[in-house]
């Protein structure tokens, strides 16, 4: 079994920061592709940034400049970093991770999702 688990989400101020984790566990051979995608009321669920297990990235146009994502291959941990936050990245943000349980296989997990509310 697989579990991807974040934490880091809140209430923050328009101006402010927020730093989002998430860790996977479980019976793991190796990880590919992790990411974050959020998800607003009545909206779809849309990619916020990636990063493959080499370190290349990739952002959402919205976010270019603000946010910064990363991670730990050691702690099997991605990072977003949300700075200048806005009203507009209110959503519940998840995480997301391409796993490989064995030499074999690859699936794709999801996290239960962090909410994230900036308002002043």
């Amino acid at each position: 079994q697989v579990q991807l688990v974040e934490s880091g989400g809140g209430l923050v101020q328009p101006g402010g920061s927020l730093r989002l984790s998430c860790t996977a566990s479980g019976s793991i051979f190796g990880i590919g592709r992790m990411g974050w995608y959020l998800q607003a009321p009545g909206k779809q669920r849309d990619l916020v940034a990636s990063i493959t297990s080499g370190g290349s990235t990739n952002y959402a146009d919205s976010v270019k400049g603000r946010f910064t994502i990363s991670r730990d291959n050691a702690k099997n941990t991605v990072y977003l970093q949300m700075n200048t936050l806005k009203p507009d990245d209110s959503a519940v943000y998840y995480c997301n991770a391409n796993i490989s349980r064995t030499k074999w296989n690859l699936n794709t997990y999801w996290g239960q999702g962090t909410q994230v509310t900036v308002s002043s």
